[in-house]
């Protein structure tokens, strides 16, 4: 389940709170956006780059113990060398990409997204029919060229399981065309107490506010918003 979804099911966990970490309060709009098209029971599902360790995760479990190729690559600020097998580092301003190109089973990607969660995984490979596509580079907020929408179109994944699916367009079953746009709003940072420590001051607190939804399925437009604290 996507954590957009987690948060209108409120069913707030870790990975939600993972994804608000960097936010400070105010405004911020064009995030986790979604663009999804159906026919005949295919799914071909375009996000923004929010959704990449997720999409990662769900192939990874669908992909269990067998293995892959999987393409792409492991963006971190951590000294990750004695803990991935790669082909090549590039670092730019102590942001490190590590570079995957071999045959990993589910269970392995699975493993390495617990160990690091804050790390970013842009990989790619298929399981099946599935087949999941993500830019391998670092993620970034989608800007819009002038005059136009931004797009989403980091990662793509092709599938016909509805229940993934589904999870991204939840207000019509039976759709074609879709465009989601979320607005973050960010109004209170619930800090611990008895905390001293600044790096998990930061870690730890939470972020309340609310999420604007902004849908148009098959050209009819919905909105919808959600409280939330994570």
């Amino acid at each position: 389940m996507n954590f957009i979804k987690k948060i209108f099911d409120g069913k707030i966990d870790e990975d939600v709170h993972l994804q608000f970490q960097k936010f400070s309060k105010g405004e911020f709009k064009d995030r986790a956006l979604i663009r999804v098209k159906q026919s005949k029971g295919k799914y071909t599902i375009n996000t923004s780059s929010e959704f990449a360790n997720e999409l990662v995760k769900t192939m990874a479990e669908k992909l269990g113990n067998k293995s892959t190729k999987i393409t792409g690559v492991i963006v971190s600020t951590s000294d990750l060398k004695d803990k991935l097998d790669y082909t090549q580092i590039k670092q730019f301003q102590g942001v490190k990409k590590y570079f995957i190109d071999k045959e990993m089973s589910g269970n392995e990607i699975i493993k390495l997204l617990e160990e690091f969660p804050k790390n970013f995984f842009a990989l790619s490979f298929e399981v099946g029919e599935n087949k999941l596509k993500i830019k391998p580079k670092a993620p970034k907020a989608s800007k819009a060229k002038k005059g136009e929408a931004p797009k989403a179109d980091f990662c793509k994944l092709i599938t016909k399981d509805k229940e993934i699916g589904s999870s991204f367009v939840v207000e019509k079953s039976d759709f074609k065309e879709s465009e989601i746009n979320h607005t973050f709003i960010i109004e209170k940072i619930i800090f611990p107490e008895n905390e001293k420590d600044f790096a998990k001051i930061r870690e730890i607190a939470k972020k309340s506010g609310k999420i604007i939804r902004n849908a148009i399925i098959d050209e009819k437009e919905f909105a919808s918003e959600k409280e939330f604290e994570a």
